[in-house]
């Protein structure tokens, strides 16, 4: 009986090793695993059959038993780990991506907006010169969009065809000047900012006109300020950003805020002032107003005008976008079309 016995568990640690031998696969290995050492195992089954075997035998056929069944389970446990390796090395293989094949599909890829990309070119120019950005509400209260800026209460920018009004005293900010009077009562002189942002205005969308369009304001406050100062900064401005053999020129006209005040032109980046179909032949191209900041507005932001000056210019984002770039229709720059955008 007993050498029965430690033949039967040879033969079953000899089928099991070559079983294991070749196994390629976790679930295969598991149906090894139950084969031999579940409940209904074959080596299980030896050790439940102990108990018919003679007391002096038992000891002997029980360490056979069990010297086996742990052989067993160390190989079953170490093929474990080799096919779960394995098995990740190959979930690795599988989904790795080759980056050096190239595409058959054509894929395109974002850019910025023709709006940003004039702005932020105008950011570059004016930090370049030493300015900082400043920033405000694009809902304003009546003082800072125009009490604060030397606009009385019949002044027609105060109409309500011209100003989008939540409340009586509350308005969408109809230009980012008020953001000046902002930056004189957070700042000391000397001040120098510009404020990009978006502006509103109570207009009926078409070619030229939209209730939501964006400006760049410049303020600059310091002793000794004069014209000669605000011609400086904007010929630099317009020679970094038109092009080295850019003009300017000064035309005389009214703001509140500004006095004395002036409308500025550049001369035409593409016919060289000659007169073109951009410039509708004058040769020249307006880009914005201008002027030196007016003693009551220095007053509102808590500056004293008989110490210090400054100058103020601001300018339409999207004319100088639609000039630069040569868009007949303002609405263009809007209405999300990507053909159109895909040409910046």
């Amino acid at each position: 009986m007993v050498i029965f016995m430690q033949e039967e568990l040879n033969t079953l640690k000899e089928e099991a090793l070559n079983l294991l031998e070749s196994v390629d696969s976790l679930e295969k290995l598991d149906e090894i695993r139950i084969k031999f050492l579940g409940k209904k195992g074959k080596i299980t089954s030896v050790l439940k059959s102990l108990g018919s075997v003679a007391p002096e035998e038992r000891k002997t056929i029980g360490m056979a038993a069990n010297e086996i069944r742990g052989k067993v389970e160390a190989i079953i446990e170490k093929k474990k780990e080799e096919l779960k390796l394995k098995e990740i090395e190959q979930k690795m293989f599988n989904e790795k991506i080759d980056i050096s094949i190239t595409q058959n599909d054509a894929r395109t890829y974002g850019h910025k907006h023709p709006l940003s990309i004039v702005i932020d070119d105008m950011k570059e120019i004016f930090l370049g010169m030493g300015y900082s950005i400043a920033e405000g509400p694009e809902i304003e209260t009546t003082f800072f969009n125009f009490d604060a800026l030397n606009a009385p209460i019949d002044h027609p920018s105060r109409d309500l065809q011209d100003t989008m009004y939540i409340t009586e005293d509350i308005v969408l900010r109809t230009q980012t000047s008020s953001v000046q009077v902002r930056a004189m009562l957070d700042k000391k002189p000397p001040i120098k900012v510009i404020s990009p942002g978006r502006v509103y205005r109570s207009d009926s969308v078409d070619a030229t006109h939209s209730p939501m369009f964006h400006q760049v304001e410049g303020l600059v406050i310091d002793k000794h300020i004069s014209m000669a100062d605000l011609k400086g900064t904007l010929d630099i401005f317009a020679k970094k950003y038109f092009g080295p053999k850019t003009q300017i020129r000064f035309r005389p006209h009214h703001f509140p805020f500004t006095e004395p005040s002036c409308e500025v032109d550049v001369s035409c980046f593409v016919c060289g002032g000659k007169g073109c179909k951009t410039c509708k032949g004058e040769g020249w191209i307006e880009i914005l107003g201008a002027g030196m900041v007016h003693p009551n507005v220095l007053k509102a932001g808590g500056i004293d005008p008989k110490e210090y000056q400054g100058f103020a210019f601001g300018m339409g984002v999207e004319r100088i976008a639609m000039t630069k770039f040569g868009v007949s229709d303002l609405r263009y720059l809007y209405e999300n079309d990507v053909r159109f955008l895909n040409q910046f």
